[in-house]
């Protein structure tokens, strides 16, 4: 990887687009590769719908095509064919991460079983973009974060028109490790962000868990049960925001936050650690549990 100095300095300047001379930014990266910025457009993958059970993020972290998938599928045309597409994912703290460069080849119809990675369902009719990988910058992959700027809602950008300061380009990206379940807990409604490693633990087990609303401080204690474990529970209440608990409907969607009570092995006693979890937390008088 060629090493550049990344100097960050404040702007003084009113204009928001100050840039300091001594500044790095992405279109001069473009340059240097003999990329024409006219031809670039900049992307940024960030999905914020309510149904979304993976982000872009976990999506290019798993490598298993289904990225490359989600990138192809678009209500709308947002591509040129012929284009470069510089894409970008936010990461768990938000930062825009650089991820590679594609090409345009075609454009298309989504066929019956086209599957949106994100959120799991049939994209039948509409746009599907030929979007093959390009080798060039690849070795910026995962190491270059730049400044997107306020704007997130315009997630696709014409780089001629929109230089990014480079605000840093790491040696790897790292995940933070597993917290351990007594320090697990999360935001239901963000549950896709979790990192594709503490999926798989959360994924092994089965056991007691707690919702609490984050509006109100009232309690649900569930447990878990199936195949899936925790986290199959976990991504249940994010998809219908209840998970077929007839109170959690009645109360409709809320923002509640999850996190792991006991880890119980056998599936025999999973109700009763359940029921002595219910009466600790009083949930039945005072929270959720209301059957």
């Amino acid at each position: 990887m060629r090493v550049y100095c990344v100097s960050y300095i404040t702007a003084t300047a009113n204009c928001p687009c100050y840039r300091h001379p001594d500044m790095l930014t992405f279109n001069a990266i473009l340059r240097h590769e003999n990329i024409d910025p006219k031809n670039v457009r900049l992307v940024r993958h960030q999905d914020t719908r309510s149904t979304a059970i993976c982000t872009p993020y976990n999506l290019w972290r798993a490598g298993d095509g289904r990225f490359e998938l989600y990138q192809r599928i678009q209500k709308r045309e947002v591509f040129t064919v012929g284009d470069l597409i510089a894409s970008f994912v936010a990461t768990p703290t938000d930062d825009t991460l650089f991820i590679g460069v594609y090409r345009v080849s075609s454009k298309g119809i989504a066929p019956e079983g086209t599957i949106d990675p994100v959120i799991q369902t049939d994209q039948v009719g509409l746009l599907l973009y030929d979007i093959q990988p390009e080798a060039i910058m690849s070795e910026y992959a995962g190491h270059l974060v730049i400044d997107w700027g306020k704007g997130f809602r315009a997630w696709v950008q014409r780089a001629e028109w929109n230089d990014k300061a480079v605000l840093e380009i790491r040696p790897e990206t790292n995940e933070q490790p597993f917290p351990g379940f007594t320090h697990f807990n999360w935001d239901i409604n963000e549950i896709a962000a979790v990192p594709l490693a503490w999926q798989e633990v959360l994924k092994s087990v089965k056991g007691v868990y707690l919702l609490v609303c984050n509006e109100t401080g009232k309690q649900y204690v569930g447990s878990a049960k199936g195949d899936g474990g925790f986290w199959g529970r976990f991504v249940e209440y994010a998809r219908t925001g209840h998970g077929g608990n007839v109170e959690l409907m009645r109360q409709g969607r809320g923002q509640y936050r999850v996190s792991v009570l006991e880890i119980v092995n056998s599936d025999a006693g999973i109700e009763r650690v359940e029921e002595a979890w219910k009466q600790k937390l009083m949930s039945r008088k005072f929270g959720l549990n209301k059957n």
